[in-house]
């Protein structure tokens, strides 16, 4: 398996949230597609959603892409409490993994602390200030 790119829904904060995890992971958008975009005759595009993300995607080291839209109202809201996922982030040191946790956790709820865990990895888990529930960890044995 090359590489598994986790997608996440917003409710219009997509970009908001993409700024804060480029702010965290460095590097460049890869690309950004709004709604406006994609308009034409055939998909309209209401005026108050036509600068909501349609597409964005933030490369992530060297095979990761985190990637996420906003939902667009006629299809429904996404639930921000619910358990959607958790996004794994495998770090390379102790000192990244406290690096990343403690700047993606920023403004959210730490639901386990960054400490040693019962399978000998140094992991953390916490739910980001948009919802989205991480965890972090570094195992020393690859």
């Amino acid at each position: 398996m090359r590489a598994i790119n986790p997608w996440i829904n917003f409710n219009g904060n997509a970009e908001e949230a993409f700024t804060f995890y480029k702010s965290v992971f460095g590097g460049e958008f890869a690309k950004i597609i709004r709604f406006k975009d994609l308009a034409s005759a055939e998909f309209s595009i209401a005026e108050h959603e036509a600068n909501k993300i349609m597409h964005i995607a933030l490369p992530i080291g060297k095979k990761n892409v985190l990637i996420a839209n906003d939902v667009p109202e006629f299809m429904g809201q996404v639930n921000e409490n619910e358990n959607r996922s958790k996004i794994v982030v495998s770090a390379e040191s102790r000192e990244e993994a406290d690096q990343i946790f403690s700047g993606l956790s920023v403004g959210g709820e730490v639901e386990g602390p960054m400490g040693d865990s019962p399978w000998n990895t140094y992991a953390g888990m916490f739910r980001d200030k948009y919802g989205i529930e991480w965890i972090v960890e570094f195992d020393p044995s690859l």
